[in-house]
């Protein structure tokens, strides 16, 4: 619906990809609905993965021993984080609906993507003990991961050799997302496009866009362990 703030996070090093692709579908039927769309394109920002020291602006609460938490929940608290940071909260503190565009890397995301985790879902800001999963910080948000496999839907199902997709989705939509108090609409996954013809491919683009009209009418996915392991 109009009005409606959207965060894509997206990881993918060529414009050109089927990610690329996909997330540019996701920027137009949007942008169309009258959403406001924002993009985070790490490799185009160069985004830093890893939590150092330097996320933390001034003084250290501790100099004495780092301990990156604690340090990032204090200047949270006193704005002492790095702008690069601070930029990234913002927008996922106006954002209705956060979509994380990605191929899946390693039963995982990229390494940039994690490290966007990592550092922007800072204790203070994303959860605060026990404000967490169903009473977590970013409640009455939406998250959806979309993402590319590099093996076919047969070998991630429940039989198959890699085991049951959803097994991969618990650290990332249950561990992170839930755990922030983030609602989780069912992942939107593109199997194998490597391995598929032209015309497979323009189809998972077209699923995409469809499935995006519709999206704000969905039910999240159940919280629970057994979406994933039932």
């Amino acid at each position: 619906p109009p009005g409606r703030k959207v965060l894509i996070v997206y990881a993918h090093q060529e414009p050109k990809s089927l990610n690329g692709s996909l997330k540019r579908v996701a920027v137009e039927e949007l942008s169309k609905q009258g959403c406001s769309v924002t993009v985070s394109d790490l490799y185009a920002m160069q985004f830093e993965p890893r939590a150092t020291r330097n996320d933390i602006v001034g003084c250290l609460h501790n100099s004495e021993e780092f301990n990156y938490g604690v340090e990032t929940w204090e200047a949270y608290k006193r704005g002492g984080l790095s702008s690069d940071l601070i930029e990234e909260q913002k927008k996922v503190q106006e954002a209705d609906l956060l979509i994380f565009q990605f191929p899946l890397y390693w039963f995982s995301m990229p390494a940039i993507m994690k490290g966007w985790m990592d550092r922007v879902l800072v204790q203070g800001f994303a959860h605060e003990f026990p404000n967490c999963y169903d009473s977590g910080l970013l409640k009455n948000k939406l998250a959806l991961f979309s993402f590319t496999t590099g093996g076919s839907r047969e070998m991630y199902a429940k039989g198959g050799i890699s085991g049951d997709i959803r097994y991969l989705l618990w650290p990332m939509q249950h561990g992170i997302m839930h755990f922030c108090g983030v609602k989780v609409l069912a992942p939107h996954i593109c199997f194998a496009p490597e391995y598929v013809s032209e015309e497979k491919r323009k189809e998972m683009l077209t699923a995409w866009a469809q499935r995006l009209k519709t999206l704000w009418k969905e039910e999240p996915i159940n919280c629970s362990p057994e979406w994933y392991f039932k």
